[in-house]
């Protein structure tokens, strides 16, 4: 699901470069108002979505509705690290008004009064910062037609990684892996 058309139409491109579009469903829609049913699936996974996203508990509770009982949501995403502010442009915003980071504390408790149970929750921030390095080492390839980030993103994606870089090392950001699990009826 996504609101913005042209992420559809990068991704229905992904996914055909990657032989996926026979097994993946791309559904244009709000996060905050899903176009799915009551129960409707056994799992969600959101990547780098919620710091998108400002009412936080409203999407969360709409994951929550569209899950069945004991369904399970997998989320990888960017939270507030320490509490200084943010070095911008980031990828997922330009200014800080368009950034809607929240604490862990603060996830943990949205997520808990939405109805789920932690089941994982890991700080991935390291992995992510050894991740960006080994992209540095990477020569990019003389081939146009090759998948890069940069052609997502655009240009400026080198400024947005090497600020993202920079909040992880000062700690103002971190990256969280976290499975939880809708609560079984009772």
């Amino acid at each position: 699901v996504d609101l913005v058309p042209a992420f559809l139409e990068v991704a229905h491109f992904l996914n055909e470069r990657t032989e996926l579009s026979g097994h993946l469903t791309l559904v244009q829609g709000d996060a905050l108002a899903l176009p799915f049913q009551d129960a409707s699936f056994d799992c969600a996974w959101t990547q780098h979505v919620a710091m998108n996203i400002a009412d936080r508990e409203t999407f969360l509770s709409e994951i929550a509705r569209v899950l069945r009982p004991g369904g399970s949501l997998a989320i990888y995403d960017v939270l507030s690290g320490n509490g200084q502010p943010l070095l911008f442009p980031l990828p997922w915003a330009s200014r800080p008004e368009e950034s809607h980071l929240v604490f862990p504390d603060e996830m943990r408790t949205i997520l808990t009064q939405a109805g789920f149970q932690m089941v994982v929750w890991e700080t991935k921030s390291a992995a992510c910062l050894e991740w960006l390095e080994a992209r540095k080492k990477v020569s990019p390839r003389k081939d146009s037609s090759a998948l890069a980030l940069t052609a997502v993103m655009g240009e400026r994606f080198p400024l947005l990684t090497s600020n993202l870089e920079q909040n992880l090392r000062d700690g103002r950001v971190e990256i969280v892996q976290a499975v939880f699990r809708k609560a079984e009826r009772k």
